[in-house]
């Protein structure tokens, strides 16, 4: 399957020019795509509701927005409240039904300077022909490493808790009259994972090492509840692999601040990782991702995500 996470910046380009039909020209065709940076009812984008558009504009998918911080929009016409919130988040798009989500607000420290705003996790349950997998489309802090630590620890928690915890509800409806779930089962909350972002941090950062651990005797070593760097299995990426570009104290920076982390028993399906470098239609690129979840699980490798 082909995963693809783009912080769009709320469809701006680098060339200064607002166009979310280029985003989804770029994204489109992908079997899940993991998007940053999305927001409702902006003025400096004309009170767009962006999760409208897109979905819109990629009609083959099944989709969820979640903002990560939520303000009042609204405004009065003709002596009625037209309610209106402003939004600011992090959406998923999927061409398989998502069976569940959930959204993670992820801790803030205040500051004096610069501005800071809150950051949010989107945590989407898909059924994947290989099995089930709960795929997030997540957006770090930009400021410091210190906030960054502090969120991914939230969620590595709340990862290691999914199974045990469960899904939407547990246990059998003693009321069905009632209705609650439709008369569907239990909805799975697996173990097998999938992060896409801007995690706003390079590898060999601390909260890289954070993320997937630190195993010097054993080179590769891999956790059952832990996490890989998509890219340190898949084969070769170009030498210059990067999602990002700034000018930086007058030298051109080329950071990979985009990943893609996969759990552990996830490890050996990854395929390709890629980033389209030189795309004008955001401040980052486009992060590709081939990873096998055909293959059901527990057919393939030692470790089983189940």
């Amino acid at each position: 399957m082909k995963l693809v996470s783009y912080n769009i910046q709320y469809g701006f380009g680098i060339d200064g020019r607002y166009d979310l039909a280029r985003i989804a020209r770029l994204v489109d065709g992908a079997d899940i795509i993991a998007l940053q940076e999305v927001e409702r009812h902006w003025r400096r984008t004309d009170h767009d509701d962006q999760p409208e558009i897109l979905s819109s504009l990629l009609p083959d998918y099944y989709w969820v927005y979640g903002p990560a911080f939520d303000m009042d929009a609204s405004e009065r016409r003709d002596g009625r409240v037209v309610n209106r919130r402003r939004q600011f988040g992090t959406m998923l798009l999927s061409r398989l039904p998502i069976v569940w989500s959930r959204l993670h607000t992820l801790p803030l420290r205040r500051t004096l300077r610069p501005l800071n705003t809150r950051n949010a996790a989107l945590e989407c349950m898909i059924r994947a022909p290989a099995g089930p997998v709960r795929v997030l489309s997540l957006h770090l802090a930009h400021i410091a490493a210190e906030e960054r630590l502090e969120q991914i620890d939230y969620l590595l928690a709340e990862h290691r808790r999914a199974p045990l915890e469960g899904g939407p509800w547990s246990g059998v409806d003693d009321e069905p009259q009632r209705n609650w779930t439709h008369g569907q089962p239990e909805p799975e909350s697996p173990l097998a994972a999938i992060w896409l972002g801007d995690f706003n941090m390079e590898p060999g950062s601390a909260e890289h090492r954070r993320i997937i651990g630190s195993t010097p005797y054993h080179r590769g070593a891999a956790y059952i509840d832990g996490f890989i760097d998509a890219a340190a299995v898949a084969r070769a990426p170009a030498a210059d692999f990067h999602t990002h570009e700034k000018i930086i104290d007058g030298k051109l920076a080329k950071r990979r601040l985009d990943h893609c982390f996969v759990g552990g028993g996830l490890a050996d399906r990854v395929r390709r990782i890629s980033a389209d470098i030189g795309e004008i239609a955001s401040d980052h690129f486009p992060l590709r991702v081939d990873i096998d979840l055909e293959t059901p699980f527990g057919q393939q490798g030692s470790m089983s995500p189940s």
